[in-house]
């Protein structure tokens, strides 16, 4: 048997063992596994050795774990948003494929803006405000974060970014008040998960206090609402990412903070996830 059969054969094998564990996506995972432990991109799997006998109890021990349901950005210690790639572990957010979107209005936002102020509020790993950066060189990236662990992996992560990190409570309402009415972007990643809601194993791994924001989980993302109609300029835009079971009541709250032109931007699942705004000409609340 050639070596290339044997680590697609194990790969196979840690696939089962993935699925009959619950594991939404238990091939891509072990292929993801398997690549991590040689040090090579997924897609050149197909080219590798076998495992040797280290890297083969590496491996076991990764698809154990991954069986148990630790996040599979830890294992590999790694997240991927858009065009980047940063670091995360416990005490930091992992993005999910859900901020995609997130991402891609951001971007469509500044299409018409030459040299953009952006503010990433509750940036966590810093991936979205990394993600922006990279897809616009010429922008101004503010990312803000309060939780010192988060705060900690974001540092690393955006250490060589063009992207100015401060420690912050979005939800206070002096929070980069050099800036106000200065942002063309206000875009965040809040937690907004309603307490008591039944989450995945994985998500169990994420701080609770990036996850859930009180009893309609709209906690967080009311005072934030007031903050980013403050930074902004008139006619600056504001995006948001939400829990699907809420996009009326977010827009309520984005309307009751000033914002206008207001929608909701529908996810390719068909889910609700995305509220965006318009500052309006009028004073900020």
């Amino acid at each position: 048997m050639g070596t290339t059969r044997v680590t697609r054969t194990r790969v196979a094998a840690a696939a089962v063992t993935l699925a009959e564990a619950g594991v939404a996506s238990p091939r891509v995972d072990a292929e993801l596994l398997a690549a991590s432990v040689l040090g090579i991109p997924r897609t050149r799997l197909v080219l590798a050795p076998d495992l040797d006998d280290e890297a083969s109890r590496r491996f076991d021990q990764l698809v154990d774990r991954r069986a148990a349901r630790e996040p599979l950005q830890h294992l590999v210690g790694s997240a991927v948003l858009g065009p980047v790639s940063v670091g995360v572990g416990p005490g930091v957010f992992v993005p999910r494929p859900e901020t995609e979107l997130l991402l891609t209005e951001a971007v469509a936002a500044l299409r018409a803006t030459g040299e953009p102020r952006v503010v990433d509020l509750c940036t966590g790993s810093g991936a979205l405000a990394l993600a922006i950066a990279t897809a616009r060189p010429d922008a101004e990236v503010h990312a803000v974060e309060v939780d010192p662990e988060a705060l900690a992996w974001a540092a690393r992560n955006l250490a060589d970014a063009r992207v100015r990190l401060h420690e912050g409570d979005v939800t206070a309402p002096g929070t980069l008040a050099a800036l106000d009415g200065t942002v063309d972007l206000v875009v965040a990643n809040p937690p907004y998960v309603p307490e008591g809601t039944p989450v995945s194993a994985e998500v169990d791994h994420d701080p609770a206090n990036a996850v859930f924001a009180g009893p309609d989980g709209l906690a967080v993302i009311r005072p934030l609402a007031l903050t980013a109609a403050r930074l902004l300029r008139p006619g600056g835009r504001l995006a948001v990412e939400h829990d699907e079971s809420h996009a009326p009541e977010v827009l309520a709250v984005l309307e009751g903070a000033g914002f206008t032109e207001l929608a909701t931007r529908i996810d390719l699942t068909g889910r609700p996830r995305v509220a965006v705004g318009t500052r309006s000409l009028r004073s900020a609340p």
